[in-house]
């Protein structure tokens, strides 16, 4: 028996965050699954964890720290 796989979906989504020049910024995310992968991306480049990113999951909650925010992080 083949049973298709359940796609991964938000069960909370992203939503728009500000934050001043120079400080701290949590994006926040939950997923339906725990153990799904989640990469952060800007466009169409994919986000590395750095002393600028920081990347954080536990369970089916997924972070992301941009650390010095500029106005190019928008």
């Amino acid at each position: 028996l083949c049973v298709p796989a359940v796609p991964v979906l938000f069960k909370q989504a992203l939503e728009n965050t500000g934050v001043e020049e120079g400080k701290s910024v949590c994006l926040r995310c939950e997923l339906t699954k725990a153990d799904a992968t989640v990469v952060w991306k800007k466009g169409e480049a994919t986000l590395q964890a750095s002393a600028k990113y920081e990347m954080k999951q536990k369970g089916p909650v997924a972070e992301l720290v941009i650390h010095n925010a500029e106005p190019e992080d928008a």
